[in-house]
């Protein structure tokens, strides 16, 4: 049963009716004494309680309700009900232990989505497995994790995460350092949710001016501004009845926060030129490598988006916490490669593996890709040693912690790079832009390996 707790009568009637249409058991009280009765005696699923009572307008009234419920049942979710101007109450509730926050007034399609959302992420909790982390192999048989390579306990962790939310609507805020896989983590949630036949939309967000997330995010009709010749459809309409991944979501300015705020707690946005506001129908995952918290502290990061995000946390271990998952890596990528660059049976030495798990790779799972991809390119051998992975780190620019292991009668690094360049050119077709994301360098800096070379692009 949901318990609504609201000293307005109007609205008491107004969610009675909306959740039994809804087909949820509910019951309404006027205050704090009569919900903290029926907490004590009867089974509730779910508290919707407003933050204000009687004639008091400070939130305090609503905060101890709060506290009083999370002391007697700590297990009872609850939802908080505020008015858009006291946005900042219901952050100190979020703080304070509440799941989610809507605003008055409400729209009805996103509060019950709301309410779902939240008791299936209790529900998807409380079904979690007791007696010990489950393993790989188990997670396996219960997710389609597809590419996502690993068995370390700290990946796995994450895994059983992914596995338990996918099913709910929840919001889920992917946290971890550049080339942890966040993107794949996103698409395992997406595939393993009841939308995984509908849109995946992938936004960086780090890739968007300012003066165009609008545009790009809402959709525009034609000769809404200057440049608008025709008609587009934003983001969030091709991601409409499916899920809508935010990666980046640390370099969004301000302003942007502020416009992706409304329509994530409104579920409904504008096209730019028209003033028909469009409802939505999705999942939102964001992602970032950046430190919310801390930019929420220095005015960067608007808190309120914050809990609007991240319903559900997922935390992403760097590569270099994660060293058994290594090998099982390099080997995956390694046969990747072998296969796109038609040199099957190809394996590491045993000193490759050792020089692998002992480097640090600041670049996490997508460094480690690109070196193996970079090291099949420049070597001849069917067999990786570790001086190959050294040589093909250098390439990069990047120093190994190793010396390079020199090879008896090898070419000078620069005839090295010049072949492996050559090599790739071909491979490609002479497309800049994927030899350079193949070699892990810029296309400036590729350019300048032309111009040293003598070489045309």
């Amino acid at each position: 049963m949901i318990l609504i707790v609201d000293d307005d009568s109007a609205v008491r009637a107004s969610l009675t009716l909306l959740l039994k249409q809804a087909e949820f058991r509910s019951q309404a009280v006027s205050s704090p004494a009569e919900a903290l009765t029926l907490i004590d005696d009867r089974s509730i699923e779910l508290v919707l309680q407003d933050m204000n009572f009687s004639r008091s307008t400070t939130g305090e009234e609503g905060m101890t309700l709060l506290q009083e419920i999370r002391t007697r049942r700590p297990d009872v979710p609850v939802i908080l009900m505020t008015a858009w101007g006291s946005i900042a109450l219901a952050v100190r509730g979020v703080r304070a232990g509440a799941y989610d926050f809507i605003t008055k007034p409400w729209a009805n399609d996103s509060l019950l989505q709301s309410v779902r959302t939240v008791l299936a992420v209790v529900k998807a909790k409380a079904a979690a497995p007791q007696g010990g982390q489950a393993t790989r192999e188990e997670l396996d048989r219960r997710y389609d994790f597809g590419p996502l390579v690993g068995r370390d306990p700290k990946f796995t962790e994450a895994l059983e995460i992914v596995g338990r939310v996918s099913a709910t609507d929840a919001s889920v805020l992917i946290i971890g350092e550049s080339g942890t896989g966040k993107e794949l983590i996103a698409e395992a949630i997406h595939r393993n949710s009841p939308r995984k036949e509908r849109p995946f939309v992938k936004v960086n967000l780090g890739g968007i001016s300012p003066s165009l997330f609008e545009s790009e995010m809402f959709g525009h009709r034609r000769g809404a501004f200057t440049d608008a010749h025709e008609n587009r459809a934003g983001r969030f309409h091709l991601a409409d009845s499916g899920t809508i991944f935010l990666d980046e979501i640390g370099d969004c300015d301000l302003g942007s926060q502020v416009k992706l705020l409304r329509v994530l707690q409104d579920r409904t946005y504008e096209v730019l030129g028209s003033s028909t506001a469009r409802t939505l129908d999705i999942r939102v995952i964001s992602a970032t490598n950046r430190n919310l918290p801390e930019m929420i502290d220095q005015g960067q990061f608007r808190e309120d988006l914050l809990y609007r995000l991240n319903l559900i946390t997922v935390n992403l271990p760097p590569l270099r916490d994660r060293p058994d998952d290594i090998p099982l890596l390099a080997n995956q990528f390694l046969q990747q490669a072998s296969a796109l660059y038609r040199r099957r049976g190809m394996a590491l030495s045993d000193g490759a593996v050792r020089w692998l798990k002992a480097e640090p790779w600041p670049g996490n799972v997508r460094e480690l890709k690109q070196l193996i991809e970079r090291t099949v390119l420049l070597t001849s051998s069917d067999v990786l040693d570790a001086g190959d992975l050294a040589k093909g780190a250098q390439m990069a620019g990047r120093p190994t912690g190793h010396e390079t292991l020199p090879a008896p009668g090898s070419m000078t690094m620069d005839e090295m790079e010049k072949a492996m360049i050559e090599k790739c050119m071909a491979h490609y077709s002479g497309n800049v832009s994927k030899v350079a994301e193949a070699l892990g360098i810029s296309r400036a800096a590729l350019y300048r390996r032309f111009e040293k070379y003598g070489m045309q692009p």
